[in-house]
């Protein structure tokens, strides 16, 4: 707890807003700039190759670094191979494709050019052989990582997701579960909902006034949860209000309008298959010279009913993420602090206070397993952060060590009978 150093998995020459892993393949894919501004700072998709080093330790080099021209990424959403990027007052989707040389060269055969681009790769190794020896002594191995994996990507469309006359921006995009739809949001107080792939507007509606800060939806497409800096917290059906959260009922002594919700996620519940819970994060809305704590709210995901709600930090928090089991939650602050929570109990796990230099823009959890390969290593969990100070981070709770069950047995019935042979010392006689 407290104050410790984590190493920075990976620098970007950039701000990083977002952060996601893919589900498919493991890749690691950040995202940031520095926007329209003409400061020289680029704007980029860029997708990291992240390995397992021992049991504990990851090391990360990047892949592919994908230019997004004047716009920054300032938040996504990962399915099936595509991103969703909101970029200014637009969602923007863009395919991509990670394959091996090897699998790129048969691509290559099966079109009939394979001969010519083999011919071009064996000149251009001839002439770049010392160059790669000078690119591996200087550490920098992103040409090189080019010969053994290739990300290709794709524009697909754009949408516009924010109709704010003054500064569209989009603040929030998130796939359905089962990635029928996407879902917006931004400064308008808009929800648009769009069929996934079609991108056929199937809901517009105004759900807040001004900014939306967060939404998820449930598995089922059952409930939308919508959280706006109005102080609400809403449930949709389709483009209907359903009902209003009341956080405020497990704390009654906290007066109206002194918290706004912040974010929210659905989480699984681990061993209970059709169980759901909902987390919230309020926030406090005005700052004071002694700030209040910050609140976390589970919620049953079914009933919307408040199960259990416990005081976070003085520190304000800024995102949230919940990991595939349900049984973590991840939380970074406007001061650059990264914890992990237990959800079924929410206490804290992890604490590093001011990991990042500044505000912690997005955390993603590891996937438990991927394609039946473990990439946690011999962690209980791993999570990764990124931040305006352009670094990503990984925070991981080693697993506990424990005995087996037979070791355990063993030492107490070795006990047993050291205590009957010392009762029968002292008291002859005794069996």
């Amino acid at each position: 707890m407290g104050k410790r150093k984590v190493p920075d998995l990976y620098r970007a020459p950039f701000p990083l807003y977002s952060i996601k892993v893919d589900p498919r393949t493991g890749l690691v894919i950040t995202a940031g700039g520095g926007g329209s501004s003409r400061t020289g700072i680029k704007n980029a998709v860029q997708f990291l190759d992240l390995q397992l080093v021992g049991e504990h330790q990851f090391s990360a080099s990047l892949l592919h670094s994908h230019d997004t021209d004047t716009r920054a990424t300032m938040n996504m959403a990962i399915g099936d191979g595509v991103i969703a990027a909101g970029q200014d007052g637009t969602c923007c989707l863009m395919k991509f494709k990670h394959c091996t040389q090897k699998e790129k060269d048969k691509a290559a055969d099966k079109n009939g050019s394979s001969a010519a681009q083999g011919n071009a790769r064996r000149r251009a190794g001839k002439k770049d052989k010392a160059g790669e020896d000078e690119a591996a002594a200087s550490g920098d191995m992103s040409d090189m990582k080019d010969e053994t994996a290739h990300i290709s990507v794709t524009s697909l469309a754009e949408v516009q997701s924010d109709l704010n006359p003054k500064d569209p921006l989009q603040k929030v995009v998130r796939f359905s579960p089962d990635l029928s739809l996407l879902l917006t949001g931004g400064t308008d107080g808009h929800i648009r909902v769009w069929e996934f792939p079609s991108l056929k507007k199937k809901y517009d509606f105004k759900a807040h006034e001004g900014e939306i800060e967060d939404l998820d939806m449930s598995p089922g497409n059952k409930h939308l949860v919508t959280i706006g800096r109005d102080f609400s917290c809403s449930v949709w059906s389709g483009s209907q209000l359903s009902m209003s959260l009341k956080w405020l009922e497990t704390m009654p002594q906290i007066a109206e309008k002194t918290y706004r919700y912040m974010a929210c996620r659905f989480g699984k519940v681990e061993d209970q298959k059709d169980a759901l819970r909902l987390y919230t994060v309020q926030i406090p809305h005005k700052r004071d010279r002694k700030p209040p704590p910050c609140y976390l709210t589970k919620w049953d995901g079914k009933s919307l009913l408040p199960m259990l709600t416990a005081p976070f930090d003085t520190e304000v928090v800024s995102c949230l993420a919940v990991s595939d089991s349900g049984t973590f939650l991840g939380l970074g602050t406007v001061t650059g602090s990264v914890a992990i929570y237990i959800a079924f109990s929410l206490q804290k796990l992890y604490f590093v206070q001011e990991s990042h230099g500044i505000v912690v823009t997005d955390l993603a959890f590891l996937p438990d397993v991927l394609k039946g390969k473990n990439i946690k290593g011999n962690n209980e969990i791993a999570m990764l952060s990124v931040a305006v100070d352009s670094r990503c981070q990984i925070h991981a709770v080693p697993n506990q060590r424990s005995f087996p069950i037979w070791l355990v047995l063993f030492f107490c019935g070795l006990m047993v009978v050291g205590i009957i042979v010392l009762l029968q010392y002292l008291f002859p006689g005794f069996i």
